[in-house]
């Protein structure tokens, strides 16, 4: 197919969903480019389009600073609402009925153990198949098991998290967004 001359420090586009960068390698049929966000991704260049015409700025401008800095405060860590909106989730229920058959001999702290090793599985398997989002269903109860949640989600570099969405679970679920290399 070609790399539509594709070449190194090119601002390029992913076709079909809002996620640009330059150019960093081109292979033969692959374009690697790092996003603004720092994320280095690779595309086939049929996926790809180049973008033209950029408008050069002039970065010394002082009222140009300022108002780039208040956009920068303004913006969300949150993906964008079309990415959210075309990925499906993989919903993952730790009521802890749900994972095991009897739990009349274990305290509450094995109960947790079990709900946090079952979610770091998940999110492993997730990251392994290039799955994108994860809805863990945590329940509302005393928010221990979300807020020791949320502290196994700090762990992953490539992990937002949020509230699921409230029509469709209430308060008690967790949305997770995973990016991919």
């Amino acid at each position: 197919m070609g790399n539509k001359n594709f070449h190194i420090g090119d601002r390029v586009e992913l076709l079909d969903d809002n996620m640009s960068g330059r150019v960093i390698t081109v292979d033969q049929d692959e374009i690697t480019f790092t996003t603004e966000d720092g994320f280095d991704m690779t595309f086939p260049a049929h996926l790809l389009v180049k973008i033209e015409n950029e408008i050069d700025v002039d970065l010394a401008d002082d009222a140009l600073q300022q108002k780039i800095q208040s956009d920068l405060k303004l913006k969300s860590k949150r993906p964008s609402q079309k990415a959210v909106r075309d990925v499906p989730a993989m919903e993952v229920d730790l009521h802890i009925h749900h994972l095991l058959d009897k739990t009349a001999n274990l305290s509450n702290f094995e109960m947790l153990n079990i709900q946090l090793d079952h979610s770091r599985r998940k999110i492993e398997f997730a990251i392994e198949k290039r799955i994108k989002k994860i809805v863990f269903i945590h329940g509302v109860g005393q928010g221990v098991l979300k807020a020791e949640l949320e502290t196994l989600f700090r762990r992953y570099d490539q992990i937002e998290f949020y509230d699921a969405d409230y029509q469709k679970y209430g308060l008690g679920a967790t949305e997770i967004y995973i990016y991919h290399n």
